[in-house]
């Protein structure tokens, strides 16, 4: 077994997280006073705050409802919702120095295990947790362990980064089959354990007008996919001609014919049925299932196949997964804001643009456009000691709380920035 797919157990250092606890409020969050604003120094990520957030938005009650359900001592599972690559941890990290700074946190192995020995000790001193594609075992039996012994586990419920602020995207049932476990395993142990799942969601809204900046990066993502709008397109519209010109590529790649008059949505739509039904003839799976499972069912026979991986399969399984990453919140407001088009070109680089490290540093380390406001709020946590239902029910439940709290995060409205029609609006 490779390192990268080996799990190993977190070996936290409190005094190292500490540490990092300072470093993360500084140098990657808020940035040095008196440097962030003042050139050149606001060019350097660390000097300005890497993910840019200037101001947080937590209200008491919001703090006070979190720290009841990860008191010490209680198992809990918090949940934030995932938007942003990155810029999640940060946000988990600060929230967490405030409430629950001994909390093991889930990671993808790649972040974990993927960059040698000596950065491997260092995540695990952090106390994260090496989640492994096709065999999160190790890693949810630490968890259980972890959370059973009356402590906090983070890990994000959506999986894989959208960049979708507006939306909570169908989440894993992972966080409340564990937080079932405990229950479980504490009262065969004749013992009493407050388990709970605590959801946290999060929104980022811009500071300022950063058209200028934002028209910069977008003009970089059209020369590196070799994509020009027409003349006197707005930004708005220059981020939508980029997609829909990738999306017809696809469909020409499948054969599909397209009328010029048909909506963004109905193309999108037949893409990805096609290729789902592609993926499942492929994979010997019978009758029509969601794309979501084809997409599962490719990934699945993709490892098995190793390095004898069928080109097609894998082809479809990565148009498919970045097909899936626009979805209905891109075409059903009738605007659309800075924010939006800001998500969307990051996704575009992320999805698209590779072969320089000015490509891989954005995709590990997006840089946003400028500073921004975060707005955190906490639903109700769920008493999963007096849950009856399923794993699946609590799920749908907690989703529907998370995407509550997020509907109703009031932002700043006195910033009057550009707002433009929605190209992608249905």
């Amino acid at each position: 077994m490779s390192q990268l797919d080996a799990f190993v157990a977190p070996k936290p250092n409190f005094g190292l997280i500490r540490l990092m606890t300072a470093v993360n409020r500084v140098f990657m969050l808020k940035g040095i006073v008196g440097l962030r604003d003042l050139p050149p120094f606001n060019r350097v990520a660390g000097l300005r705050g890497a993910t840019n957030i200037r101001c947080i938005d937590f209200p008491a009650d919001d703090q006070e409802r979190l720290a009841r359900a990860t008191a010490p001592g209680e198992a809990c599972f918090v949940t934030p919702n995932h938007p942003e690559f990155f810029t999640d941890w940060m946000i988990d990290k600060e929230i967490a120095s405030r409430h629950f700074p001994k909390a093991a946190f889930w990671a993808t192995n790649s972040v974990v295990n993927g960059l040698g020995r000596a950065v491997q000790k260092f995540w695990l001193a952090n106390n994260l947790i090496a989640q492994i594609p096709g065999n999160s075992a190790p890693a949810r039996d630490y968890s259980v362990k972890f959370a059973g012994a009356g402590n906090v586990v983070l890990l994000h419920p959506e999986g894989q980064v959208g960049w979708h602020r507006n939306r909570v995207a169908p989440l894993m049932a992972g966080a409340a089959e564990m937080a079932q476990d405990v229950v479980q395993l504490t009262r065969e142990a004749g013992e009493h354990r407050e388990t709970w799942l605590a959801p946290v969601v999060w929104k980022l809204a811009f500071m300022d007008d950063v058209e200028p900046e934002l028209t910069r990066e977008c003009a970089y993502v059209e020369r590196k996919l070799k994509v020009k709008a027409g003349e006197g397109a707005n930004l708005a519209e220059r981020v939508y001609h980029i997609y829909a010109t990738l999306l017809a590529r696809d469909e020409a790649a499948l054969g599909l014919v397209v009328s010029p008059d048909e909506p963004y949505s109905a193309r999108h739509t037949r893409l990805v049925r096609m290729l789902s039904v592609l993926i499942t003839k492929a994979v010997g799976v019978e009758g029509l299932v969601s794309a979501e499972a084809a997409l599962k069912a490719g990934r699945k026979t993709l490892r098995l196949q190793g390095k004898t991986a069928d080109a097609r399969l894998k082809q479809n399984v990565t148009a498919l997964t970045k097909a899936l990453r626009v979805g209905p919140f891109s075409w059903e407001q009738a605007t659309i804001g800075q924010e939006e088009i800001a998500e969307h070109i990051k996704r575009l680089r992320a999805d698209h643009c590779f072969g320089s490290w000015r490509d891989t540093l954005n995709r590990f380390v997006p840089q946003p456009a400028g500073p921004r406001r975060a707005h955190i709020r906490v639903p109700e946590p769920m008493a999963m000691h007096e849950f009856d239902g399923t794993a699946e029910d609590a799920t749908a439940e907690l989703q529907r709380r998370m995407q509550t709290a997020l509907d109703g995060i009031a932002e700043d409205t006195r910033l009057q920035r550009p707002v433009y029609a929605n190209p992608f609006y249905r």
